[in-house]
């Protein structure tokens, strides 16, 4: 699993290095987004609907989203 570590970084940056690291996978593999932008996961979320999206509010203010690719 690749983690992409965004946090302090705002839209469009989590969406961005998602796009690049999300063209390496293979079908079956997942990139985890750590963020702490409520927007960024608004965003991610509807750049990859195609692909399996799960997000899970680990503290407050702070979000894993993982992206599987279909």
């Amino acid at each position: 699993m690749i983690t992409i570590d965004c946090l302090g970084e705002m839209c469009p940056i989590p969406v961005l290095k998602a796009q690049k690291e999300f063209k390496k996978l293979n079908s079956g593999e997942t990139i985890k987004i750590i963020t702490d932008h409520s927007c960024a996961l608004e965003s991610v979320t509807n750049k990859f609907k195609k692909h399996q999206v799960s997000s899970d509010e680990i503290i407050v203010g702070v979000w894993e989203i993982f992206i599987t690719k279909s």
